[in-house]
């Protein structure tokens, strides 16, 4: 029993003696006491524990926070890193193709002098004869190329030729001529040189096909490693020669008659072009590998994907006005705008000053470039209005169909090696718009429907008066009655 209750026991039972008195009064304060140092001690100890419960907190903070700062760092530094390893790659790559041309230009060099130097001691030997009365030649495999030679033939069927080379008889001429200065080579004392039909034909039938090389070297009858010189140096010289020519930018009048254009389709004034950026598929290249992982194609297609970008603006016609080639597959449509030239001249020399290129919504909202509205509820009249502009993006997507279609290598992964892709790529797209402007249609069998992923961009709205201009245009479709 303990003191407070023998304190009300005895006061009950009338204890009045002085020492009795004393004692019980003593026994009742040290339990007051007790009890007031064990509540005094719960109460420390909870606020000792609430205390370290704050600290603890406020630890876990700081430590998230630093782990947070700490991975964003990472992922700045790791993208830095990995666009520096891809520009140090092409250097790289240039420098070598730089070295390999060095080395074969020596060792042909060096050949000739072989071979002419044998050539003086046979004449020597009398009449040709060697010492054992045998005329030494040089041993070349005998290879068909009865197939160059019918198409080549004038009398060869039009739309033959155009199923082959996916243009006409003219039009490939054109191009011969174009290129002629540039890609002739003389006879040697070794052989005859390749005519430039035949170095043009394997080009365009190669890229047109994108059959391997070694079904190349059968149709025309040459060797393996001569069709992939040839599909590469046309290719150099379609892009140094022609690409200035058939893909540039239009000057004043033409960006006139593209906004007129324009507007007659979809009554969005000052459009200047439709801009859309697909992949190429790629083999995994063998350094680099996640730069060039295309996550959204492997998720749709469930089968592992690498690709390279190319980004295009077009005319209403559906020909190139700018491209940006070579950027790696795991980039978003923004990041390769970014870093494509279009961006930097329109930052730098307001190239774009009051028009707009219209994308899909991967790209941003800019001064310049005009997208769909992305909301998950959209009004009437923005709803009205991205059905307009997509009458724009249709004319991107199927220019690039087209140039699919006609130029079949840009479907399947390719043995062109991936520092030389982009020279090939920019051959198609100088090809196509060629083709284009001529008025070369496309077999309908050919057609091919782009399928890209589209992703919205992360920082979607970069320009507040762009976003009030198209509010003001959405408008006005609506109110004169255009969408």
């Amino acid at each position: 029993m303990n003191n407070g209750e023998n304190c009300k026991r005895r006061r009950k039972e009338g204890f009045t003696a002085d020492e009795d008195d004393g004692e019980n009064d003593d026994s009742c304060s040290s339990g007051r006491e007790t009890k007031k140092k064990d509540l005094n001690g719960i109460i420390t100890s909870l606020i000792l524990l609430d205390e370290q419960e704050k600290r603890d907190r406020e630890e876990r903070n700081d430590a998230f926070k630093e782990e947070k700062s700490v991975m964003e760092s990472t992922h700045t530094k790791g993208t830095r890193t990995m666009l520096e390893f891809h520009s140090n790659l092409n250097d790289y790559y240039s420098k070598i193709d730089e070295a390999d041309r060095v080395k074969r230009k020596k060792s042909r060099v060096k050949a000739a002098t072989v071979v002419a130097t044998a050539s003086n001691h046979v004449a020597d030997d009398g009449n040709g004869k060697s010492g054992s009365g045998q005329q030494r030649r040089l041993w070349v495999k005998d290879r068909s190329n009865a197939w160059w030679d019918e198409c080549n033939r004038p009398d060869y069927p039009e739309e033959e030729f155009k199923k082959a080379f996916r243009m006409s008889k003219s039009t490939f001429d054109l191009i011969c001529d174009e290129l002629n200065a540039v890609i002739a080579k003389e006879d040697t004392t070794l052989r005859n040189a390749i005519p430039v039909k035949q170095r043009v034909a394997v080009c365009i039938w190669r890229l047109a096909t994108g059959e391997p090389l070694r079904l190349v070297s059968k149709r025309f009858g040459l060797g393996i490693s001569t069709c992939h010189k040839l599909v590469l140096e046309v290719c150099s010289a379609i892009r140094n020669v022609l690409m200035p020519k058939y893909l540039q930018w239009p000057d004043e009048d033409s960006l006139r008659k593209i906004k007129q254009q324009f507007e007659g389709i979809s009554g969005i004034p000052n459009a200047v072009g439709s801009m859309y950026t697909t992949h190429i598929p790629i083999i995994a290249p063998k350094i680099s590998v996640a730069a060039y992982f295309n996550k959204r194609h492997t998720e749709r297609n469930q089968k592992t994907s690498y690709s390279i970008t190319v980004q295009g603006v077009v005319d209403p016609t559906g020909v190139f006005t700018d491209v940006c080639i070579g950027w790696p597959g795991s980039m978003t449509d923004d990041q390769v705008l970014e870093k494509s030239a279009l961006f930097q001249r329109a930052k730098n020399g307001g190239l774009l000053n009051g028009v707009w290129v219209v994308g899909n919504s991967g790209y941003p909202l800019m001064d310049w470039v005009l997208v769909p509205y992305n909301q998950q509820h959209l009004t009437w009249t923005q709803h009205a209005f991205n059905e307009k502009i997509g009458e724009i993006q249709k004319v991107a997507k199927e220019a690039f169909g087209r140039l699919k279609g006609r130029w079949c290598c840009l479907q399947k992964r390719t043995e062109v090696k991936l520092q030389d892709l982009p020279v090939v790529l920019g051959a198609c797209c100088v090809l196509h718009n060629i083709c284009e402007m001529k008025k070369e249609g496309i077999d309908p069998e050919l057609k091919v429907e782009v399928i890209d992923d589209e992703m919205v961009a992360e920082d979607g709205l970069r320009s507040v008066s762009s976003l009030k201009a198209r509010d003001a245009i959405a408008h006005n479709l609506l109110h004169h009655g255009l969408a």
